[in-house]
């Protein structure tokens, strides 16, 4: 079984790369929702990597986890994205044309960004950033989130619903000029916004906590497969981890659609 699920038989739990460096500090809790969501997660270094422990193609979806990665020496992800395009450009090209998802929570949507692979699937290319936040502090909040009627397939089934989900983060402006921003809306890339609570996008603090354009809280790739946010998902995967689920009725904790999706599209790639 094993050796036929590494060749990618279809219908079978795929194998999450989840993928840590100095600094990554939320890689436990995303490997737990991967694994209650149906997903076979491993933790795997980059170093791991490098030295050629494991390939990227050796899973079918790779997450690239929230944290600090390097200190956010220089930029927030910014060194781990230099290490990702000077070492593994090739095997993430392959996987991407591949039609295996990838997703970067918080940090790894800012890595995301700083190797090109948001917006456009061009690796090198930066056409967009993540800065500081308006307030120029760390912001820790639960947010409530529009899910758009996007490309992406890790939200198919709840676009034009509202989540919940924590936010912790000092870089997570989205920024574009705007020319890319149109472009992201002409093509439905933007995947989620910041909304007040009668659930209209805003640019008001604190329900937008770090003042980002368009009110945009993640996008996706023009495919769909390949999605950047900056709240946290994995810590919304039990009724329990929402501050209001005795008074609220949450049939499905938020944070596992995510995961929930990632894992059925990447099983049958």
């Amino acid at each position: 079984m094993a050796a036929s699920y590494e060749r990618g038989v279809r219908g079978l739990k795929p194998r999450i790369c989840i993928l840590q460096t100095d600094g990554t500090n939320c890689d436990l809790e995303t490997a737990y929702a991967c694994e209650i969501a149906g997903g076979i997660p491993e933790l795997v270094h980059v170093n791991e990597l490098r030295e050629r422990k494991h390939r990227l193609l050796d899973f079918q979806l790779l997450i690239i986890p929230g944290g600090f990665t390097y200190g956010d020496d220089v930029h927030s992800g910014k060194i781990l994205a230099v290490e990702l395009t000077s070492f593994f450009k090739d095997q993430i090209r392959e996987f991407v044309q591949r039609g295996r998802p990838v997703l970067g929570i918080c940090n790894g949507f800012q890595v995301l960004v700083r190797t090109g692979l948001l917006p456009d699937l061009d690796l090198g290319n930066i056409t967009a950033t993540l800065m500081g936040n308006d307030s120029g502090r760390f912001e820790c909040r639960w947010v409530r989130l529009k899910v758009e009627n996007s490309r992406c397939v890790f939200t198919s089934d709840i676009a034009g619903q509202t989540v919940y989900y924590q936010a912790a983060h000092a870089e997570g402006k989205f920024y574009a000029v705007q020319e890319v921003i149109d472009k992201l809306e002409r093509n439905r890339q933007v995947v989620f916004r910041y909304t007040d609570d009668s659930g209209q996008p805003t640019l008001s603090y604190p329900y937008n906590p770090n003042g980002s354009f368009n009110a945009i809280a993640g996008i996706c790739d023009p495919s769909g497969k390949v999605l950047g946010l900056m709240p946290h998902p994995e810590r919304f995967v039990k009724p329990t981890q929402y501050p209001h689920w005795r008074r609220e009725e949450i049939s499905t904790p938020h944070g596992l659609y995510i995961f929930k999706n990632a894992i059925r599209y990447a099983a049958n790639v």
